[in-house]
């Protein structure tokens, strides 16, 4: 059965002088419970955008979201949500930071000291509650980031290039960490990247969209396990890319147009 339920939307946004950009054209697509699946394409395609439709923190100009069956009418603590930068609260510590969601819904102060504790520890950074986030590395202030995500138990994941602000070796171990988050949980993930390679290392279905206005070009299904070579991840990862090189050189191509 299917959890999220996207169903022919279309975004638009008025530009200058009332003209109308089409972001999103048409896009239909369901997600399983459980599912990890990736969203890739050349910039500017709708990947955020379709993702924080999925949130609820962006409107449809036409078609539905839905989740479970019911709508997307806003955001929900059931579909947690991981930026590229961070968000994190400069004025709060690392413990502060996981806290700060179970606090917003009123859990008591022994128990979310608890709670809070358990996904530092999970995400390796005992030790480091009482330090603010300006004293961290980018992959640190990340993990803070998943931790605060997790401690809230949503059901699923949104994750907008959550990586894409780290130096590679960072990225590398942040990537297998997920993956290992991801098998202990198995949270439905939909996560959204530029990284090919990423996406096959992490996901058992990839999404390629086309060059704007947003469209499925394609859905590839990894067939890819945990123990899968790096022989195999690099030559899923070069097929794919065969197929989303075209529509990034149409995406160029777009681009000198309109300079």
């Amino acid at each position: 059965m299917a959890l999220i339920e996207i169903d022919g939307v279309i975004k638009n946004y008025t530009l200058e002088n009332d003209r109308e950009l089409t972001a999103i054209d048409r896009i239909s697509l369901t997600i399983g419970e459980g599912e990890f699946v990736s969203i890739i394409g050349p910039s500017g395609c709708g990947k955020s955008t379709l993702l924080h439709m999925i949130g609820g923190f962006v409107p449809a100009s036409a078609g539905e979201i839905r989740v479970r069956g019911a709508p997307v009418g806003g955001p929900d603590p059931d579909r947690g949500i991981v930026f590229q930068h961070f968000a994190l609260f400069p004025w709060k510590t690392v413990l502060g930071n996981v806290e700060y969601g179970l606090a917003e819904r009123g859990i008591a102060k022994a128990q979310r000291r608890r709670t809070a504790q358990n996904f530092i520890d999970m995400v390796k950074l005992s030790g480091f509650e009482n330090t603010f986030p300006n004293r961290l590395s980018g992959g640190m202030q990340q993990r803070v980031a998943i931790a605060r995500m997790l401690a809230c138990e949503p059901s699923i994941l949104l994750m907008d290039e959550p990586f894409g602000a780290l130096d590679a070796q960072t990225r590398k171990i942040m990537q297998e960490e997920l993956r290992e988050l991801w098998q202990r949980f198995r949270k439905t993930v939909v996560f959204v990247t530029h990284d090919v390679r990423e996406a096959v290392f992490l996901s058992q279905r990839v999404i390629v969209m086309s060059a704007r206005p947003g469209r499925i070009k394609t859905v590839v299904e990894t067939g890819l396990g945990p123990e899968a070579t790096r022989a195999a991840i690099d030559e899923k990862a070069d097929a794919l890319w065969e197929m989303l090189r075209e529509e990034v050189v149409r995406n160029i191509a777009a681009e000198r147009r309109d300079l």
